[in-house]
């Protein structure tokens, strides 16, 4: 029997040092770290995770969303775990299956269930906020870093190569061109991606 972590941090900047501080402090042998925002479907640092566990070992998550993205995947998760006799802990909401009963079990699904509508409703909050606030002319948030055509220019240059077929620049080099992070450039190659 062995104890491991998985932590994931959106890629809005936020940093794992708690979760690995809290993980590492629940005695965790190994912890998986994945970038991702909550709804992205690609984990590969939790598939990874999922593939090490075998049956005896503990998973310890400090949140029920940060592996799961729904309450349909967390409840599927839930099932294969319990098939394969691996136990679950988490910290912040004192869930523990090595210990816990029928109604602890119970208390997971429901849990599950608030920690989605929860994020629910604040999505859904904030999105009425910003359609209201259209509605009387403002929009919200920074402007954008880079205007569409410093966009598609950053594009090119990244996917540019030489004879070689090696990256011609670097992204800290298309960064430097505009004057922006290489964050901004980053972000703004992934919108491109899922566009």
């Amino acid at each position: 029997m062995a104890r491991f972590g998985y932590a994931r941090v959106s890629t809005r900047g936020q940093k794992d040092d708690s979760q690995i501080d809290a993980l590492t402090a629940a005695g965790c042998e190994r912890i998986w770290v994945d970038k991702a925002s909550g709804k992205l479907a690609r984990r590969p640092e939790w598939d990874k995770c999922f593939d090490h566990l075998r049956r005896g070992d503990e998973l310890v998550i400090t949140r029920l969303s940060r592996p799961f993205r729904s309450v349909r995947h967390m409840t599927e998760l839930a099932a294969q775990l319990d098939e394969r006799g691996i136990d679950l802990v988490v910290l912040k909401q004192g869930i523990d299956t090595t210990t816990t009963t029928p109604a602890g079990r119970f208390l997971f699904h429901v849990i599950a269930a608030m920690d989605e509508m929860t994020a629910d409703l604040i999505s859904e909050g904030t999105l009425e906020g910003l359609e209201s606030a259209r509605a009387r002319g403002r929009i919200g948030g920074r402007p954008p870093a880079l205007t569409e055509l410093q966009a598609l220019e950053a594009r090119q240059m990244y996917d540019e190569t030489d004879e070689h077929g090696k990256r011609r620049y670097t992204v800290a080099q298309i960064a430097e061109t505009f004057d922006v992070s290489r964050k901004t450039i980053y972000r703004h190659l992934d919108r491109q991606t899922t566009t």
